[in-house]
């Protein structure tokens, strides 16, 4: 399938996708477990069926398999998640200014909620303008914040700006001007790389925030930071990694298997797109939810039809 045109425009990264200048392993060469990447490789798949008929407005069910019928899972493309596309969305006219970007990239992850966003707006390098921002926070309906990227208060709590709401008015507009200065001198760094020079420079040891936010950075700024390189492995992927191979680095792992030559079915200009280190982390994770439901374990988080939203559908799950 083609890639759609709205997602075409939406991010700038997809010829990095195609970039076949790395030298490519066999599947063999990373996974030895044979049984473990037929299983994998039948994830990857039917999960992108799925993600095609319902961007093509199929009706449910979108599978015969039980476990992806029933249970919410992630896209193999973090840029098809609704979240993800509305964030890009709300911030595609101020994609040639790098720091203001990379301002509210970090507050729309923060928040996790575009009903907040579209509704306080957005924040700026003034002062006198973070201050009528920061009263139209403290007055937005409830809840402020949405679930999927939990932001831990306790690493603030002892700071100058001790709640969320100071923390993103006044504290993120002081230091990120000098953040995009860093980043911007970047020539292709690995995420994983990126974050561990961005942290001292920010103050605070949020390493999961900054790794979303850099992952965001790569899809409009892909001259700076590479998703085919070494990238941080989350806890809900970790177990997967280790299936795949107990001994490596599982930072190393995700890209070295970036450089299996995978066949997704979706194509960018009619050439196969890739997955990248960032995809097979993502991919870790919900290989694990698969494989544990399937075996009768986990979170059961039940499957919600949902319907198109003006970018394209709701592609979140």
């Amino acid at each position: 399938m083609e890639l759609p045109a709205y997602l075409k425009t939406l991010y700038r990264h997809w010829p990095h996708h195609q970039d076949t200048s790395a030298a490519m392993l066999r599947a063999e060469n990373v996974c030895a477990d044979e049984v473990l990447w037929r299983n994998m490789e039948y994830f990857i798949e039917e999960r992108m069926r799925v993600w095609e008929k319902k961007t093509l407005g199929g009706e449910p069910p979108y599978t015969e398999d039980p476990i992806l019928a029933m249970y919410r899972f992630c896209n193999i493309f973090r840029e098809f998640d609704r979240q993800t596309i509305e964030f890009h969305t709300i911030l595609n006219p101020l994609r040639d200014d790098f720091p203001l970007w990379l301002l509210n990239m970090f507050y729309l992850r923060m928040v996790a909620r575009t009903e907040t966003a579209r509704g306080v707006g957005l924040l700026s390098f003034s002062e006198s303008d973070n201050k009528h921002f920061y009263e139209r926070l403290m007055a937005s309906a409830r809840p402020r914040y949405g679930t999927p990227y939990v932001f831990p208060v306790s690493v603030i709590l002892k700071s100058r700006t001790p709640t969320r709401e100071k923390f993103i008015a006044h504290y993120l507009p002081s230091v990120m001007n000098s953040i995009a200065q860093e980043v911007a001198t970047w020539d292709r760094l690995s995420v994983y790389e990126g974050v561990h020079r961005i942290l001292p420079l920010f103050g605070f040891n949020l390493k999961f925030l900054w790794t979303e936010v850099l992952i965001d950075v790569a899809y409009q700024y892909p001259a700076r930071v590479d998703l085919f390189g070494r990238f941080p492995v989350g806890p809900g992927s970790l177990p997967t990694m280790k299936r795949v191979d107990s001994h490596m680095d599982p930072t190393c792992l995700v890209a070295m298997l970036a450089q299996v030559p995978f066949q997704t079915g979706l194509t960018y200009e009619r050439t196969p797109l890739l997955l990248s280190a960032e995809n097979w982390e993502g991919i870790g994770c919900e290989f694990r939810k698969y494989t544990n439901l399937s075996q009768g374990k986990g979170r059961k988080r039940k499957f919600m039809r949902e319907a198109a939203g003006p970018f394209g559908p709701a592609a979140r799950c």
